[in-house]
């Protein structure tokens, strides 16, 4: 059976819209430019969709170091990414106190005016690690940016498809948001796998993906159901939770392409 990458995607801005690429870098952090910046309250706690769905409804494209917001009824805007300078302290789950750039106060106004709560928008400090939990680490230094825990996200479309056939309506990959999509496997293949390559970029597959409500909003509508938690819930309890994709760490860094072939370079059964 041969597996090949089907889709890539990058989020410039945690909890906001994904951007489609056919070719992109992968750096130890995780894709170039992934979640590297955050929407956080004045406080600088962390905001996602679990809290304001209309995150959702904002996409933001980033080119170079300019990074434009666009949103229903919003004229957009583009505002020139800071990366150095003054930090200050912000908290994502686990992790206090990372560094972070305050991208100023035309980007509050906008973000503020469209999420009718007061936010502000930071940017990951140049050279800061965030660690991930070293109980999954493979290296020591194994980091990310503002991803919830881990550099990637990966899913097969073959587990989407199966999920697909148990629910009444089929959700879309968007709600589960992955970075790498794979094809050519069978459902739930990525479970077992323990490190694959693609190209020349290699990765560990560390821990299942406990999913949460996020996956039960409508990125287009923000409608809430119960789906999929409801029916992950039925055939994919794990201790974590209902599980829907594997967390990943580049153990090296590259270029991927769309239709590379994915390599697994070992398997394991103890997931």
């Amino acid at each position: 059976m041969s597996i090949e990458l089907s889709s890539l995607i990058y989020y410039p801005v945690k909890a906001c819209r994904g951007h489609e690429v056919t070719a992109w870098n992968v750096e130890r952090m995780g894709l170039e430019l992934d979640r590297r910046l955050m929407i956080v309250t004045p406080e600088g706690e962390f905001l996602t969709q679990r809290q304001i769905a209309k995150l959702a409804l904002i996409t933001p494209v980033r080119k170079d170091d300019v990074l434009t917001l666009s949103a229903p009824n919003m004229d957009s805007i583009q505002i020139a990414i800071r990366t150095t300078g003054h930090s200050w302290p912000v908290n994502v789950w686990k992790s206090k106190g990372v560094q972070a750039i305050d991208q100023g106060d035309e980007a509050v106004e906008w973000l503020s005016d469209f999420l009718d709560t007061s936010v502000r928008l930071v940017h990951i400090a140049d050279g800061y690690k965030r660690l991930v939990s070293q109980e999954y680490a493979v290296n020591e230094d194994d980091h990310t940016g503002f991803a919830d825990g881990y550099p990637i996200l990966l899913i097969s479309e073959e587990s989407l498809a199966d999920l697909n056939s148990r629910l009444e309506s089929p959700l879309p990959m968007n709600r589960f948001r992955p970075n790498i999509v794979v094809k050519g496997c069978n459902p739930y293949a990525e479970d077992t796998w323990n490190q694959i390559q693609i190209g020349d970029v290699k990765f560990a597959i560390v821990k299942p993906c406990a999913r949460c409500e996020v996956t039960t909003i409508d990125k287009e509508t923000l409608e809430r159901k119960k789906e999929p938690l409801k029916t992950l819930g039925k055939y994919r309890k794990h201790a974590l939770g209902a599980i829907f994709g594997q967390n990943v760490i580049p153990l090296s860094e590259g270029r991927l392409e769309l239709g590379m072939s994915v390599e697994v370079v070992a398997e394991s059964a103890s997931q």
